[in-house]
């Protein structure tokens, strides 16, 4: 930041935490729900679409997952976000515990 002559850079870290959480908040849900459209926005095995903390995305095969979209996805861009989600189902709560305890095979 340009300072005025004789001015001293008096902001720190701790000022802007809490703009950095909020921003940090902000891509998180802006990357989840552009990743709900670009997988069609709907449970893709019971077609549930209601409400967007209700839907997960299940990676299909955990060998090729290089990482977790909703860990590392809001710090990644969205062209490499893309491709791992090219390796993933969206489904909602219900179906994905399903898939996840067996009981619903993809």
């Amino acid at each position: 930041m340009l300072m005025a002559k004789g001015q001293i850079e008096t902001r720190t870290y701790a000022d802007r935490r809490e703009y950095n959480i909020q921003a940090v908040s902000r891509r998180r849900r802006k990357i989840k729900t552009m990743a709900i459209e670009y997988k069609g926005g709907k449970c893709q095995i019971c077609g549930y679409h209601k409400y967007q903390g209700a839907l997960d995305l299940h990676h299909v095969s955990r060998y090729q997952k290089e990482f977790s979209i909703s860990r590392n996805g809001h710090s990644r861009s969205w062209e490499r976000t893309k491709k791992e989600l090219d390796k993933c189902v969206l489904l909602c709560a219900n179906c994905h515990r399903e898939v996840e305890a067996g009981i619903i095979t993809l």
